[in-house]
């Protein structure tokens, strides 16, 4: 057995490529998107090492395109959720045994081959899948889930060598074990990094994990499995099953080894599953461990002393990339009126220029909406708006599912500082902007705080520092991740720690140490070298 104290290569944000035309890379992703069009894929699960297929064979389109069929995943039912939960369990000991550096080489193993030889496929993969355009895919599939791999490495080893102090003739140790159990991870459409790095987190600190992703993510996250597979990691350590999710929750829920839940999806489902647990808390062998990012409706605020194109451009990024359809895109903004002619002209200006269709056209900025049900809520919410005497549509408005489920970049003002698309969550490409007087920019900031129960991002535009202080101060539990002077998207693994709080999440701060310690259970060991020979103290002795 190895004895040395290893050093783990130190992590380095992935660099991302640009993917410009003439490019290599650029060539090569499209020569990965004419491959997975050109034959549909057969996506079965992964449970205790073997690729499970099942009779109830279910089409993947590209949101883009929904009349071509990409794949057929293997959809299980509860038998296959049972068969992952034991091969788990089976899988626990070894693997929670494995030296430290063999788990980490699997993962850093599977960072390099994403960002090496997968690196296309990958790509193609999230973009025909989850209809992102290149730069968007690159900066989830490859760069982000690649820093979660090598980062989350260097915190376990962090980690592992906070020990404790010891006193003359004891040595006191502190060990880190995995959870006693399997945990559940659920992971959502939007961002490939986030499903992969929900199962890889718990497993590099020796836990066993059953995966269930979301059904619109399915052909991204096959490919993320069988690199897994291909870095070596041990059968039964993460098992990836596409079921039903309030079948699975009845089963992983009520089962005694149920340790933890990683969690990325909407806030409702999220609350339903904590009260599931709490309900079953008496069943389980030890506490559950709760994490999850939830929703959110990320704010912009703009002062009088900012700059209006810095804001125009930071709201047409923050909120219209990747069609909204991120939990940290800038959905409701604030604008001082003074500002508001010039942000107005330069954002619409931009937005004019926005082409949109499929992500093998790369030069389109806006692609489709995940699936139906997404495109049939945001044009009901468009619809509205139209209706709506204290609501005006200045850009977008409009909405086509005939080939894709396309929704227009859509940029509502209104007068009304509570009205709906303010406050709650639309996840599309919809921006509410109200403008405010200029003398009102600190009451506006009790109205940031107080509107919808979210608090993931959000960000203030000011070049005067008394006013960045201000909000900072005011909204101070508002985001879990702010931004001065920026977008309030585009958090990076190591830089920027991700998570919110109240009905954002448990903030457990994905992309930093934080989320890893969630993942261990402590155990303290001391050994005495002298142990005593008398029960007596000084204290005992005659006066």
């Amino acid at each position: 057995m190895a004895n040395a104290f290893f050093k783990v290569p130190i992590p380095v944000n992935e660099p991302i490529l640009t993917y410009q035309p003439g490019s290599p890379e650029r060539a090569d992703v499209h020569e990965a998107i004419a491959a997975y069009k050109a034959h549909p894929l057969e996506l079965p699960m992964y449970i205790n090492g073997e690729w499970v297929t099942t009779k109830d064979r279910v089409a993947v389109h590209p949101p883009h395109e929904h009349q071509h069929t990409l794949a057929h995943f293997h959809r299980g039912d509860a038998q296959h959720v049972k068969a992952a939960i034991k091969a788990a369990v089976a899988a626990q000991p070894a693997w929670e045994n494995m030296p430290w550096q063999d788990r980490a080489a699997v993962f850093l193993k599977a960072a390099d081959l994403i960002s090496g030889p997968y690196r296309s496929r990958m790509n193609a993969a999230t973009m025909l899948g989850q209809s992102k355009s290149i730069y968007q895919a690159e900066i989830d599939c490859v760069a982000e889930l690649v820093d979660f791999l090598r980062f989350n490495v260097q915190y376990m080893t962090q980690i592992y060598q906070e020990q404790p102090t010891s006193s003359t003739t004891v040595w006191n140790r502190l060990e880190y074990r995995a959870l006693e159990g399997f945990v559940f991870a659920i992971t959502p459409f939007n961002f490939t990094a986030i499903a992969g790095n929900l199962p890889a987190a718990p497993a590099m600190m020796g836990n066993v994990v059953v995966w269930k992703p979301a059904e619109t993510q399915v052909f991204a996250a096959k490919l993320v499995m069988e690199i897994f597979h291909e870095a070596g990691l041990p059968a039964g350590v993460i098992n990836l099953i596409y079921v039903d999710g309030p079948m699975a929750g009845d089963i992983v829920f009520s089962h005694r080894d149920f340790a933890g839940l990683h969690f990325t999806g909407s806030t409702n489902v999220f609350q339903h599953l904590w009260t599931t647990i709490g309900k079953n808390i008496t069943n389980y062998r030890s506490y559950p461990r709760i994490v999850g990012e939830t929703g959110g409706k990320d704010f912009v605020v703009a002062h009088a002393s900012s700059n209006p194109v810095e804001v125009a451009v930071g709201l047409a990024r923050g909120a219209f990339e990747y069609q909204g359809q991120k939990c940290s895109a800038a959905s409701r903004a604030y604008l001082p009126a003074s500002l508001w002619p010039a942000i107005k002209e330069r954002l619409l200006a931009d937005l004019a220029t926005f082409k949109m269709g499929t992500v093998e056209d790369m030069s389109n900025f806006i692609n489709a909406v995940i699936d139906e049900r997404s495109f049939d809520k945001i044009s009901a919410y468009l619809a509205q708006a139209r209706q709506d005497s204290q609501a005006e549509i200045i850009a977008g408005g409009n909405s086509d599912k005939s080939q894709g489920y396309f929704v227009e970049p859509t940029v509502i003002v209104t007068t009304d500082p509570h009205y709906r698309t303010l406050e709650e969550e639309i996840f599309g490409p919809v921006l509410t902007i109200y403008v405010y007087p200029d003398a009102e920019f600190e009451a506006t900031l009790e109205i940031v705080d107080q509107t919808s129960p979210y608090a993931l991002t959000g960000s203030i535009f000011a070049r005067e520092r008394w006013a960045i202080n201000l909000a900072m101060d005011k909204l101070r539990h508002a985001a879990g991740n702010f931004y001065i002077n920026d977008k309030p998207t585009g958090a990076v693994v190591g830089q920027q720690p991700f998570g919110g709080a109240r009905g954002s999440g448990t903030n457990d701060k994905a992309g930093s140490v934080l989320n890893l310690y969630r993942w261990v259970s402590a155990r303290t060991i001391k050994e005495s070298f002298v142990p005593a020979q008398n029960y007596r103290y000084p204290f005992l002795g005659e006066a």
